[in-house]
């Protein structure tokens, strides 16, 4: 049976027609820029992406509580805040629609004011950080050694401190790992400056060969240790359904997939910027970084941000449509966010992160209020309808009796 990247090479070689003269000419003078994809919709991964936005929703009100002062604050303040968290609703409507994350009581805000509503975290989201603490102690091995290769990656072997921040929820780094993380591996890292300042910076201090190592290239050794065939890393290219490549394109892809893979922990200093082993660089960079993300998707302007550090093109983004059996490019929600194919299956997660238990824990915190909430709510109609009936009841024999009279 054919491997995924066997069948991509039969079918590009099968709709080929080579001239008699070159058949590469076309490919050895299109420039990289020029080839073009056309952006094609996929329904699964966009569902993907719109299953999780109550989840994100919830949890961005969750954060913006617990970073108040003894994690409390008045109801009035956080409406303050609704349009900065994302809320179309009222956080009042908010917190009756997921029962469970707060509760509620009265205080002052200063000795002499009258007692306004505050909100605090419930006995049950303080168990579910409890049980984020354990998650991510447990797996505290491999956040460090995703922070490693975020900075192995890098051409200076150095990173922004302010922008390790910003994406510390894609990679599923703890709140506090520069404060409690970063200083338990001073083997590896070290932190110039002061963070908050913006112009702070988290240092590589020495070279791990172990994490040196791609998913891709794990996974060419594991197939070779498995079939006792060596066997060469590449990307996995999986067209999506109904999707066909230009000619053109089928030339470029076929020639491109031969080139040796370029690992995303090699010096490339000396590649051109518009050759192709850069180009295959590029996207080993990009399956890499996905391949380390939580839900193996980020959003383009943040990839951006990483543009210097990482080498990207000013139009590295065209990257992601121009390899779509390797990525997908989706615009739900009116941002772009690069997907990997290989990772998902339909519209469900398949490649799962060890830290995803800290967003299944805090599911079914929500999926519990949820069922509370519903069930509230069947009650509710159902004795409303039962009054309804006895109502009606009432009339019917009121009017029976006022007929007997």
């Amino acid at each position: 049976m054919l491997s995924k990247t066997q069948f991509i090479f039969s079918y590009l070689n099968h709709n080929l027609k080579p001239t008699a003269t070159n058949p590469f000419i076309n490919f050895q003078t299109k420039p990289i820029s020029s080839l073009k994809v056309v952006w094609r919709k996929d329904l699964k991964l966009d569902q993907a992406i719109e299953i999780d936005k109550r989840y994100r929703l919830c949890a961005r009100v969750v954060k913006e509580v617990l970073n108040e002062p003894g994690q409390v604050i008045p109801l009035r303040y956080l409406e303050k805040r609704r349009e900065r968290m994302g809320l179309a609703v009222k956080v009042r409507t908010f917190l009756t629609k997921n029962p469970g994350l707060f509760t509620s009581y009265y205080d002052k805000i200063k000795p002499k004011t009258q007692p306004v509503e505050f909100i605090r975290v419930s006995d049950r989201l303080k168990d579910f950080l409890e049980e984020e603490e354990r998650v991510y102690s447990e797996n505290e091995h491999w956040i460090m050694s995703k922070l490693c290769k975020l900075l192995m990656m890098s051409k200076d072997r150095v990173l922004s401190v302010d922008k390790l921040v910003h994406v510390k929820r894609e990679f599923g780094f703890p709140n506090d790992f520069l404060v409690n993380l970063v200083p338990k591996y001073p083997q590896y890292f070290r932190l110039v400056g002061c963070p908050g300042e913006g112009q702070s910076f988290l240092e590589l201090v020495s070279w791990e060969p172990e994490f040196a190592k791609s998913v891709i290239e794990r996974r060419a050794e594991e197939e070779s240790r498995l079939t006792g065939i060596r066997v060469r890393p590449n990307f996995h290219v999986k067209l999506p359904s109904g999707f066909f490549l230009r000619k053109e394109m089928r030339e470029w892809v076929r020639d491109w997939m031969e080139l040796d893979y370029v690992s995303p922990y090699e010096d490339v200093s000396q590649l051109d910027q518009a050759s192709r082993e850069m180009e295959k660089r590029t996207v080993g960079v990009f399956h890499e970084l996905l391949s380390l993300s939580l839900h193996k998707r980020v959003p383009v302007p943040i990839l951006g941000k990483f543009s210097d550090e990482y080498r990207f093109s000013n139009a590295f983004s065209s990257v992601f449509t121009r390899h779509s059996g390797i990525f997908y490019m989706s615009l739900k929600g009116g941002i772009k966010t690069a997907m990997l194919r290989e990772a998902y299956k339909g519209d469900k997660l398949i490649d799962r992160d060890p830290l995803l238990q800290i967003k299944d824990k805090f599911a079914e915190l929500l999926e519990e209020g949820w069922r509370v909430r519903a069930e509230q709510l069947r009650y509710h109609r159902e004795a409303v309808n039962k009054d309804m009936e006895m109502m009606a009841m009432k009339n019917v024999e009121y009017d029976k009796h006022a007929c007997d009279e």
